[in-house]
């Protein structure tokens, strides 16, 4: 007789006291467990929550699974009975093929690893005025509101011809939609908002095109819908998961201090220390799929219609995959992880991210060999387990002027 299959009856929402970095401990208990768990959505209905990491990445790359929104059970909210929409047209990470390739493929030219290795003077400049004016202010700073957000706001508007000078409208709204600490109301408004600023900007790309990703794709033929929803897409993802990773990974080597020397004295761990940091990190915690048939899935059967919850937290923690996977080491070379997915649905900013990374840690570093928290560690503020996105609210930061 086989053992009962671990089952989990809701996603934790909180992670252990002392440990900002670490999965909640209910999610690597279920690993323990086994790579794939039960999984009981609100309302009743169950599916499965996949924990390994060679199970997360065969579900990614696997087409029996669907990324369609109106299939997929919320994994905090129960939506029985309720009529969940399609993803609106642009929105391509909720889609599957054709429509996803429709969108994805006039982008993923321009997103090329080429292409963004060729913006890295422009990220260097970037940086380097924002260390100039945490410089000249003086400590103590808010790295995120003095770098660690700028960096990737001014990179994603200029490649989308978003005026800069209206930053502060849509990042306001973008976290508002990704922090989880907003009430669904005002997740809606901020929406409906990014929406209606997006609409006036496609009608002025059109009218006067200039040179920058969207203007390009008003040439296209892509509806002003789509091409509302593809700057939405682009401009959340190529804004927040960024800012959040350089403010949460600067944190994580302000409390590895040792990992942080070294990635400051040798600049050729720069390229290991980012990807370790996804790894570690992984601030895009979890995906959805939809099984579209019967598939036999870690000697389990999961059901035609099932959700399936993949966290990419733990997949990157995976011990089957990563030696002491727990402890973060910046000289590792952690292949395989994670943290931009896999499979048609891989990150399509990836590469972008990586030259922000690269760029931007290094240097902060560098130009700061004394920075340090500058309030005790508790006190830091996070996001909460119901972001989309996970990350630190605030990260007051000093050194010696």
């Amino acid at each position: 007789m086989s053992d009962p299959v671990h089952t989990i009856a809701a996603l934790p929402t909180k992670r252990t006291p002392g440990c900002p970095f670490d999965p909640p401990a209910e999610l690597l208990e279920a690993r323990e467990h086994g790579p794939i768990s039960r999984y009981v959505f609100p309302g009743g209905k169950e599916g499965w929550l996949v924990t390994g990491h060679e199970l997360v990445r065969a579900v990614l790359a696997d087409p029996r699974f669907s990324s369609r929104r109106e299939l997929m059970l919320h994994p905090t909210i129960d939506v029985t009975g309720m009529d969940v929409p399609p993803a609106p047209p642009g929105e391509f990470l909720l889609m599957d093929e054709p429509r996803h390739g429709r969108y994805r493929k006039p982008l993923a030219g321009r997103f090329t690893a080429r292409r963004m290795r060729l913006l890295t003077e422009r990220v260097e400049e970037i940086t380097a005025e924002h260390l100039d004016a945490m410089e000249q202010a003086g400590p103590p700073a808010d790295l995120v509101t003095a770098f660690a957000k700028p960096i990737p706001s001014i990179v994603i508007c200029e490649l989308l011809g978003v005026p800069y000078r209206d930053r502060d409208v849509f990042q306001a709204d973008v976290e508002s939609f990704l922090s989880g600490e907003a009430t669904e109301e005002e997740q809606m408004a901020a929406y409906t908002a990014t929406q209606g600023y997006l609409a006036e900007l496609v009608a002025a790309k059109r009218a006067d095109p200039t040179d920058d990703i969207l203007s390009d794709l008003t040439g296209g033929d892509f509806t002003d819908e789509e091409l509302r929803g593809m700057g939405l897409l682009l401009l959340a993802a190529g804004f927040d998961t960024t800012a959040s990773m350089l403010a949460l990974g600067t944190f994580a080597l302000l409390r590895h201090p040792a990992q942080a020397a070294a990635l400051r004295s040798d600049p050729g761990l720069a390229d290991g220390a980012v990807e370790e940091l996804l790894r570690y990190l992984a601030v895009a915690k979890a995906f959805m799929r939809a099984a579209l048939e019967d598939v036999e899935l870690g000697g389990q059967t999961v059901k035609a219609g099932s959700t399936v919850v993949l966290s990419y937290s733990t997949a990157n923690r995976d011990p089957e995959r990563f030696t002491d996977p727990n402890v973060l080491d910046v000289r590792r070379r952690p292949e395989g992880h994670l943290a931009f997915g896999h499979g048609v649905h891989l990150c399509l900013g990836a590469q972008l991210a990586r030259v922000e990374m690269r760029v931007a840690l290094p240097a902060l570093l560098r130009r700061f060999p004394g920075l340090r928290l500058a309030v005790p560690e508790g006190e830091i503020g996070l996001r909460p387990e119901t972001a989309d996105v996970y990350g630190v609210k605030s990260l007051p930061v000093t050194w010696d002027a």
